[in-house]
């Protein structure tokens, strides 16, 4: 029988188009695997209330490779860590161009710049609006940069080079983040978000699953994110990597990971809930389902160090999921 507290509080968000409070997050995190399947088709009904049947593809261009200072225990690109992946320094601004022209053709509607280590140079805040500036000019892409921490006149050149959106992720709840990162502050992370918002650009933040956080600490991820009020939620699944902290994590299940999408999507009933890296290794064949789970954005091509599925294969996912309605 289908559950109707769950039902009942999914009319309740799309009738007032208000979010969950954090009691009810709490509970509906601790529900039996047994309602995950209510959970999600309640999920979908809001999601198909506000925003329609509409899939956003995001793509990104790891940028500048390794070395981070940063010693976050999942990333293949912290210095701390011995991963086996490619290190370089900012791309030139002509690679840069000519992946998000390709990129563009290939239908993506979303262009990210990614950059590792803690923030830009002077001379690589240049190349990157340089590359921007030409972009806006020659596509109707939105475009993104993932840069590191921001200073508030570089988040004023970015946004005046017509990048319009920021993504710079928490990763995870400020009770866990010690456990997966000690080189900075939690709240150097929260600042960066308030220095983009008062630029003008639109946030895009989020975080990982599977990196041995507990529900209360997804809920608490959920409700921080709420309070910043960013526009647009990335979520992540642990891929372990070899030569990580994390590299032994068992990979969260498909159920668990679809249920994470789902509470977000209750709580955040009217903000872009994308699903990014991790999602082929830990989703497998239940890929089709993120978009039932709540999900309407969807990064599409290679992550940072680690490969994703071919575009034409997404394209035809969200097609077939377009024309079910799903």
């Amino acid at each position: 029988m289908f559950d109707a507290t769950i039902l009942n509080i999914a009319e309740k968000i799309i009738n007032t188009g208000g979010g969950i409070r954090r009691d009810q997050a709490e509970a509906l995190a601790h529900l039996p695997p047994a309602k995950t399947f209510d959970l999600l088709v309640c999920a979908h009904k809001i999601r198909s209330h506000f925003k329609d049947n509409g899939i956003f593809k995001c793509a990104i261009i790891n940028a500048k490779s390794g070395v981070c200072s940063e010693d976050c225990a999942f990333c293949a690109q912290s210095a701390h860590h011995q991963a086996a992946i490619e290190t370089y320094d900012l791309l030139d601004s002509d690679q840069l161009i000519a992946t998000g022209l390709a990129r563009h053709q290939s239908g993506a509607t979303q262009y990210a710049i990614v950059t590792s280590g803690l923030a830009l140079t002077e001379a690589e805040v240049e190349t990157v609006t340089t590359v921007a500036r030409t972009l806006k000019a020659k596509t109707d892409l939105t475009l993104c940069a993932s840069v590191g921490m921001l200073t508030a006149p570089v988040a004023r050149q970015l946004k005046a080079a017509g990048i319009t959106r920021y993504h710079h992720n928490l990763e995870t709840a400020r009770s866990f983040f010690d456990q997966i990162c000690t080189t900075h502050d939690y709240e150097d992370d929260i600042e960066t978000i308030r220095v983009a918002k008062a630029a003008g650009m639109t946030v895009c933040s989020g975080g990982i699953f599977g990196l041995g956080e507990s529900w209360q600490h997804r809920v608490e991820l959920a409700f921080t994110l709420k309070e910043l009020d960013v526009d647009s939620l990335p979520l992540n699944f642990l891929n372990p990597i070899a030569g990580t902290r994390l590299s032994d994590r068992p990979l969260l299940s498909p159920m668990e990971a679809l249920k994470c999408i789902a509470l977000f999507r209750f709580i955040h009933p009217r903000k872009d809930i994308t699903i990014c890296g991790g999602r082929e290794i830990t989703l497998k064949d239940f890929q089709s389902w993120l978009f039932m789970a709540g999900a309407n954005g969807l990064m599409v091509g290679n992550y940072l160090t680690t490969q994703g599925r071919r575009i034409e294969d997404d394209f035809e996912m969200i097609e077939a999921c377009l024309r079910l309605e799903i």
